[in-house]
């Protein structure tokens, strides 16, 4: 009987602890006969891998002698992968067993793309984590039912914006063609950098509900904190002047002014504005990478940012933890104003 396609499960970890072993049991109960799962440590102090290479022998074990960061530790997992398919997994994770044959069945319906699963809260499988991820017009990313109630409201198969990197899953020949992850971003905007560069050569990003994976909504690594608020921004400034072409972006620039003027009094309430300095301090030094990276993009790409943008939204979802309903509801009808705005002179 002939074998079902190979697949490689990568999961990256940075002292998981027990999460790791937890998530790894999961994936080895899989109902699929053809796949490995490999683990690719960024240089853990907790012993995490090594507890977890102890427990599950039959696992492959990639350690690094340092810290690569969400992006490059992937991709290290990415280059030593032999498999036709692969799967980027968190370790803060746990997946149901038909996950597997639910992604491989959706590759065969719509082709090419990158795939995410419906994520699910660990703690509430009622609720929601993530139903496909949206880009706002500004560079924002958002998952698409944080929060909210699973009803079976999103149980029908849909393109989106870009697929988490929680969860990703994709061909070889698909990850080859968009160049993997961007080592820079090192983490965060990691994926819709990745989703964002697949659509502009075509390949698009799709939500899988047959799959279903468990996620600790809040995250394992880099609470909140002065280092995510700063990378989250950085990176964002980083896809807006690799992504948009440079007419789009100077047409843009006036509404990105005042934008980053809202970020800033945002940043200045939760005491990160010298966060905001580094942004722009690193986006400086950096500017040669970046004209490097802009070339290589609008080079390879074949769909105009006119086409792209008609899917992105003008609004975007910003979770209680991290502000107001009050702030989200004024800072929602300004951005929207302006997006909307925006829209008719791009």
């Amino acid at each position: 009987m002939k074998k079902s396609p190979s697949i490689t499960v990568i999961i990256l970890n940075y002292n998981a602890g027990k999460i790791l072993l937890d998530c790894v049991s999961s994936v080895l109960k899989s109902d699929y006969d053809n796949f490995e799962v490999m683990v690719v440590d960024n240089n853990s102090k907790d012993q995490s891998h090594k507890d977890c290479k102890k427990k599950f022998p039959q696992i492959n074990l990639i350690e690094n002698n340092e810290n690569f960061g969400y992006c490059e530790g992937n991709n290290i997992g990415i280059r030593n992968t032999v498999s036709e398919f692969v799967v980027i997994l968190n370790p803060d994770t746990i997946v149901e067993s038909t996950w597997l044959k639910g992604f491989i069945d959706s590759y065969k319906q719509f082709g090419e793309g990158l795939y995410q699963p419906k994520f699910l809260s660990i703690d509430n499988k009622k609720i929601l984590g993530s139903t496909g991820n949206k880009i706002q017009l500004f560079g924002f990313g958002y998952a698409r039912g944080l929060y909210v109630p699973d009803e079976g409201q999103y149980d029908k198969p849909e393109e989106i914006n870009y697929a988490s990197g929680t969860c990703l899953f994709t061909s070889m020949k698909v990850m080859q063609k968009i160049g993997m992850f961007d080592s820079f971003i090192f983490a965060y905007h990691d994926d819709l950098d990745l989703g964002w560069r697949a659509s502009q050569i075509g390949i698009k990003s799709w939500y899988n509900p047959k799959s279903i994976v468990y996620h600790h909504l809040e995250g394992y690594s880099f609470k909140w904190s002065k280092l995510k608020f700063f990378l989250i921004e950085r990176n964002r400034h980083y896809c807006l002047l690799t992504h948009y072409s440079r007419t789009t972006f100077y047409k843009m620039f006036p509404s990105l002014v005042l934008v980053q003027i809202a970020i800033f009094i945002f940043y200045l309430k939760k005491g990160m504005a010298s966060s905001i300095f580094k942004v722009f301090f690193d986006i400086i030094k950096n500017r040669k990478k970046i004209q490097q990276k802009y070339n290589e993009i609008q080079n390879n790409r074949k769909i105009s940012d006119k086409e792209i943008i008609i899917n992105f939204k003008d609004e975007i979802f910003v979770p209680e933890n991290i502000s107001t309903k009050k702030v989200n509801t004024i800072f929602n009808r300004f951005i929207g104003t302006l997006s909307r705005m925006t829209r008719k002179i791009i």
